[in-house]
């Protein structure tokens, strides 16, 4: 009888939970049994290894009862990652390469049936989790996995493109082939964060006219705030939310290792992209778990995705009402919590909301040129759709309307995304140098002791905000906006200015009677 152990690692959420696959051999009838709660992808690795040992010219161990344990064992695990585990177990207790030289790895790869390795989801969340865990430990990954992987500063990551390359890794010690030279397919991987090109995301100066709609979208940005544009159709809603992420500082190493991670574990991670805010922008007609994540185990849905980038929700109230109401927490905490019967995961999603909606079913509501259809029931129904929870969460609420057409022909370009994006990385520098957090995490009194807010704004807010009936949320939400402009002004403290132009970003939609 013999025993062997190799590391792996499972994914459940971003948490990348350590997993010791335990292989034993025995005499008895032949047999081939995986148990650990594994997925029926992970069962069909009985045949994937079965195949690359023998087509890779190594023993397989037919006359043996072979059972492998992926623990723990209450632990759910899938995917295709822990075929390279199990199969250098069955070499290790069988004897073809040393056991003991296997210790201070871990491994994660697909093996197709030629014995060649595949990439896996999530080899960035593997890296991190490991760093953090057991930096000592060296992570053995396949091609495209292996360069997500040391994007983690200080990760010992090697690049393996066969199965016989790592097998030739851990000969037992004195073999002819252990004292060669490594292969080409085995390689250590440089570890750290590439320097980062700047970010090339389209240029805002493509929107002609719209300086409010501008204006807006430089508040947003300068202090995290989400932001809901109304207007009729091709009056540039899509253009401007498209353009939004331009104007976001630049991503720090931990904010752009963050957002690939969740990328990473969706499969959907690419390189180039590395240290580009997203702009995830859904179809209306997703449902709540596409959106927040779910399924079993639960995986990231575009929120997280979004994550240190923007959710771009277009045709707002042709959501369904459940999803749209799943997006309440998320916009409060910037995480979000899937909780089933067995296992809860945690996903970040903190990202900046751009809604755009039109002001009724037909979309000619308040245009100048073109007669709306719509009765005013037909109105507050569509309208309606958006809950006033939802609504109060937004922190700018603004109105686009339709150029005319000699207007859109001849308006000069406007500012470029670069020039508006130096403002608001400045406003945005002054708020972390004052508070360390932008200006729509404060909460509680950080909001009394940050926003220095003079006694005629002071006066000016409240008036405003028992005349508009607004919550206590939205006034403080209202204060964190004229706190934004403040600071795109350089103004140490909130002025009567400043909060009358937070006032007019939340007087509601284009309802009657909305003021």
């Amino acid at each position: 009888m013999s025993l062997s152990l190799v590391q792996s690692r499972a994914l459940v959420g971003l948490e990348a939970a350590s997993v010791t696959v335990e292989v034993h051999l025995a005499n008895g009838l032949p047999s081939f049994t995986l148990v650990g709660l594994a997925e029926t992808e992970v069962k069909e690795a009985r045949e994937r290894v079965r195949s690359a040992l023998q087509n890779a010219g190594l023993e397989f161990p037919h006359n043996k009862r072979i059972t492998v344990n992926l623990a723990p064992a209450d632990l759910p695990k899938d995917s295709g990652r822990f075929d390279l585990a199990i199969a250098l177990g069955i070499l290790a207790a069988s004897g073809q390469i040393d056991g003991s030289r296997l210790a201070g790895h871990e491994f994660a790869g697909e093996l197709s049936l030629s014995g060649e390795l595949r990439p896996v989801r999530g080899a960035l969340a593997m890296s991190l989790a490991l760093q953090a865990a057991e930096p000592a430990l060296a992570l053995v990954l396949p091609p495209g996995s292996a360069e997500e992987a040391a994007l983690v500063p200080g990760a010992a990551v090697w690049r393996a493109v066969h199965l016989l390359d790592v097998v030739r890794r851990f000969l037992p010690e004195g073999s002819a082939a252990a004292d060669g030279p490594p292969g080409e397919g085995w390689s250590r991987m440089a570890g750290g964060a590439p320097a980062a090109a700047p970010a090339v995301y389209p240029d805002l100066a493509d929107v002609k006219g719209q300086a409010a709609a501008k204006r807006a979208l430089e508040i947003a940005a300068a202090g995290g705030h989400g932001l809901l544009l109304v207007g009729p159709p091709g009056s540039g809603k899509s253009m401007l939310a498209q353009r939004f992420a331009g104007l976001l500082p630049p991503m720090t190493v931990q904010e752009a290792l963050e957002s690939a991670a969740v990328a990473s574990l969706a499969g959907q991670f690419l390189l180039e992209r590395w240290a580009r805010r997203p702009t995830c922008s859904p179809h209306h007609s997703a449902s709540a778990a596409a959106l927040v994540g779910g399924g079993s185990p639960p995986r990231p849905g575009e929120i997280s995705l979004a994550h240190q980038g923007v959710l771009f929700l277009d045709e707002l109230p042709e959501f369904p009402r459940a999803a749209l109401e799943a997006l309440r927490e998320p916009l409060e905490t910037g995480h979000i919590t899937i909780a089933r019967a067995a296992r809860r995961s945690q996903f970040p999603a903190r990202f900046q909301f751009v809604g755009a909606m039109n002001p009724c079913p037909c979309g000619w509501r308040g245009a100048a040129h073109r007669a709306c259809r719509c009765t005013p029931d037909q109105v507050a129904r569509y309208q309606g759709k958006l809950s006033g929870p939802l609504l109060d969460r937004i922190d700018l609420h603004l109105e686009v309307p339709a150029l005319a057409p000699r207007e859109l022909l001849e308006a000069p370009p406007g500012e470029s995304t670069a020039a508006v994006r130096a403002r608001c990385v400045a406003a945005r520098g002054r708020a972390l140098e004052r508070q360390g957090k932008p200006n729509q995490a404060l909460a509680g009194r950080e909001i009394d002791q940050h926003a220095r807010l003079d006694a005629a704004a002071a006066a000016f807010l409240q008036t405003a905000a028992a005349r508009l009936g607004w919550s206590a949320r939205a006034t403080h939400r209202a204060l964190k906006v004229a706190r934004s402009i403040a600071d795109l002004e350089g103004a140490a403290g909130v002025q009567v200015a400043h909060v009358a132009e937070a006032v007019q970003y939340r007087r509601g939609l284009m309802m009657d009677g909305a003021g």
